[in-house]
């Protein structure tokens, strides 16, 4: 993403984030880019019932929560630190400088939105219709693929745990035991001790 020297240069400051604590909050203003320096973030709504939907798992490099300080809207989800994470947070006029006077920057930022994007569109519909099996393969592959940037054939180790994979694909969590279990019989990836392999 944007280069931690940039960011410091157009005074963004570095937040120690513990784990379990929240970032920002689903409707609150959205005023400030970030970006994980290291740990892990998450990106999630809890519906009526209190079941978590995970919209994103963010990781050391990865920026979050960008969308809302382009359209002047308030965040549709919440963000929370997975783990004790340190985390870049730029006001969003020395965000906006920052891009007008760095196109470099904007147009990497353009593609990682338009990957998300991609992935959401993908997501929407795999959960709408496709059996549990498929929406875990889409995930995994997706993660694979463009969050680990890994090719096709090397193996990825998951470091999702079930649940996070059961709010990640809205599955309950017994779903996608049960999924992983036949898709390890369907020869479509691998369980040893306990660590999905893809």
């Amino acid at each position: 993403m944007i280069e931690a020297n940039l960011l410091l240069q157009y005074n963004a400051e570095i937040l120690n984030v513990e784990k379990d604590t929240s970032i920002f909050d689903y409707g609150s203003k959205a005023q400030f880019y970030f970006q994980i320096k290291s740990g892990e973030v998450k990106m999630n709504n809890i519906n009526r019932g209190g079941k978590e939907f995970i919209q994103g798992i963010f990781y050391a490099g990865q920026s979050f929560g960008e969308p809302p300080l382009f359209v002047d809207v308030s965040y549709p989800a919440g963000a929370e630190a997975i783990t004790d994470a340190e985390i870049y947070r730029l006001p969003k006029s020395d965000f906006f400088n920052l891009l007008q006077q760095h196109p470099e920057a904007h147009f990497k930022l353009s593609e990682v939105l338009a990957s998300r994007l991609y992935y959401k569109a993908i997501m929407a519909s795999e959960i709408s219709s496709q059996d549990p099996e498929h929406r875990i393969i889409r995930l995994l592959d997706y993660t694979k693929k463009y969050i680990q940037k890994m090719e096709t054939y090397e193996t990825l180790q998951v470091d999702l745990t079930r649940q996070q994979i059961a709010d990640l694909t809205g599955l309950r969590v017994e779903t996608v035991i049960r999924a992983c279990k036949a898709l390890e019989k369907m020869g479509k990836l691998k369980i040893r001790k306990g660590k999905i392999f893809r």
